[in-house]
């Protein structure tokens, strides 16, 4: 039989758990709990800002504060028509995706608050909050009013409020997500001073076994346990290894090459004496019951990090878990990982499976303790408190450690100014590819805004064209490329008029709020640190900037 379902903790979950049990799936009640925690600021009240802020508010963030210090006019309730969107047909696009949230009752009121009432509506176990201001004014006044918050969601602002709020933020270290959406354009990028991933969900998960090289629990019971048909695949697929290593008499521990997997399944196979699930279970396994419980490269080179190995009072907690698992690994378990302590399902007796899973579950309690009192020690030398890092911390990040991640990012400044990375870009003096001109052309819309206080193409499109080719032309000649954008793109861009398209708003704002929770919950890999897409051709593309 399969290995039973683990038990629910308790006979009946709570009305948090019933209400975000969907999500909990995704990122477990840790995760969680860590978004409820959490309180971010919607900078800009938009369409794609409304949606992005939506896509957080449901699943239970902590808290929000939106602001904006503009007040809601007509054009807000309305719809904006654009000729010859897909230049086939016209099409009608909604110049604010709030206007499926507003009616007229709100006509003058401040932006911002009207956005946090809705907001609200939709999760009351949220706190929201608003400031009637715009982001210039809070820079200018009160320039420290966004490191209160835990992540920062600004949307479609001019070149000058962008630069000036993410200089600010990088200053101090508060993650940005700046989203566009223009007609059926938008993008998504990511400013992250350093960003440190526990849970990175892999997709093709290798489980940690460790047959070739069995701890001493694991090892009496499986020399101990006779094989039958009623015990996992794991004990078969030992008891052949076995054989195969007496057989190959070169010390070798695992098979690594095709010919040696496939004399290994043959050992098992001609064992069989009828159709035994688990020992044609232990044959598929063959292929992936190996070679996991090593470093990998990856968390070599965040062994080998700075961080890890200078540890001061205002490290993080990641880096001082990180330099006790390196003298966990390198010290005291011989170049191995902690144990995970997780099995996959396995067809057997059911006593004999929880007694397996037992054997691997205390092995990596153990694994951790050992982590854990070194990170301890670690607290104590430098006068931290001892309770800035629990046990329950120690034992997630062990189970994780084979998947752990660092990503340092760039400032968005630095793409406006020089850089080796931009010139990949280029060739034979055309962007390379439709989307990135889509994204320098997004970069000239913000610089237009800036230079000329006004919107291209919302009152003459074809004048305004030769404006924003001008402003094009210099930001590329500045930023060192010899290219051009081409003027359908330009012309794209203007005939949109500065209009958001719901649909294309929903779906940025939608990509936004997942990069979101990953930043939050620090479980999986955000985008590395574009994302742009024309809804047009529906494509995409992740660029590093």
């Amino acid at each position: 039989m399969s290995s039973p379902a683990p038990a629910p903790k308790s006979p009946e979950l709570s009305d948090k758990s019933k209400k975000y049990d969907r999500q909990i799936r995704l990122w477990g009640e840790h995760g969680q709990t860590l978004l409820e925690a959490a309180t971010i600021c919607l900078v800009n009240v938009t369409a794609v800002g409304c949606e992005t802020a939506k896509g957080l508010v449901l699943p239970g963030i902590g808290g929000f504060t939106v602001t904006d210090g503009s007040s809601v006019k007509e054009e807000d309730l309305g719809n904006k028509y654009v000729d010859n969107l897909l230049t086939v047909k016209a099409a009608v696009l909604e110049r604010n995706c709030y206007s499926f949230f507003l009616d007229a009752s709100y006509l003058g009121k401040s932006k911002a608050l009207a956005c946090m009432q809705l907001l609200q509506e939709l999760n009351p176990d949220v706190n929201g909050d608003y400031v009637d201001e715009s982001v210039d004014y809070i820079l200018s006044n009160r320039p420290n009013f966004f490191e209160s918050f835990d992540l920062v969601i600004a949307s479609n602002l001019n070149e000058r409020s962008l630069l000036q709020l993410a200089n600010r933020l990088w200053e101090s270290n508060v993650p940005l997500v700046y989203c566009r959406s223009l007609g059926m354009l938008g993008s998504i990028r990511l400013q992250l001073k350093e960003h440190c991933i526990v849970e990175a969900h892999p997709d093709n998960r290798q489980f940690d076994l460790r047959l070739e090289h069995p701890f001493d629990a694991l090892r009496e019971h499986l020399e101990s346990t006779e094989v039958t048909s009623k015990v996992p695949w794991l004990l078969v697929l030992y008891k052949y290894l076995k054989l195969w290593q007496k057989e190959q008499g070169d010390g070798k521990q695992a098979p690594s090459t095709y010919k040696e997997k496939t004399t290994l399944r043959e050992l098992i196979r001609a064992a069989m004496q009828t159709d035994e699930e688990n020992y044609e279970e232990a044959i598929k396994a063959v292929n992936t019951a190996f070679g996991a419980g090593m470093v990998p490269k990856a968390l070599k080179a965040i062994f080998e990090d700075d961080a890890c190995e200078q540890l001061h009072k205002k490290s993080d907690a990641f880096w001082i878990m990180t330099k006790a698992l390196k003298h966990f690994v390198v010290e005291e378990n011989k170049g191995y990982l902690p144990l995970p302590g997780v099995l996959p399902d396995m067809t057997a007796n059911t006593d004999a499976y929880i007694t397996l899973q037992q054997i691997y579950r205390q092995q990596a309690l153990q694994d951790a303790d050992q982590v854990y009192h070194k990170c301890q020690e670690y607290l104590k030398q430098m006068s931290l408190p001892a309770d800035s890092i629990d046990e329950r911390t120690v034992r997630l990040f062990c189970r994780e450690s084979a998947g752990l991640a660092v990503l340092r990012g760039t400032r968005i400044a630095d793409e406006y100014e020089k850089s080796c990375r931009l010139q990949p870009l280029v060739e034979d003096n055309e962007l390379q590819d439709p989307l990135t001109a889509y994204n320098f052309a997004l970069r000239a819309y913000e610089r237009f805004l800036s230079e000329c206080g006004s919107i291209p193409g919302e009152c003459a499109v074809e004048q305004d064209i030769g404006r924003l080719k001008s402003i094009a032309s210099k930001m590329l000649t500045d930023l060192g490329l010899q290219a051009s954008i081409s003027d359908d793109v330009l012309h794209e861009i203007c005939r949109y008029g500065g209009a958001e398209l719901h649909a294309v708003s929903a779906f940025i704002g939608g990509c936004a709020a997942q990069e979101v929770i990953k930043i939050i919950t620090t479980q999986y890999k955000p985008i590395d640190n574009t994302f742009i897409y024309n809804a047009i051709s529906t494509e995409s593309v992740t660029l590093k900037l």
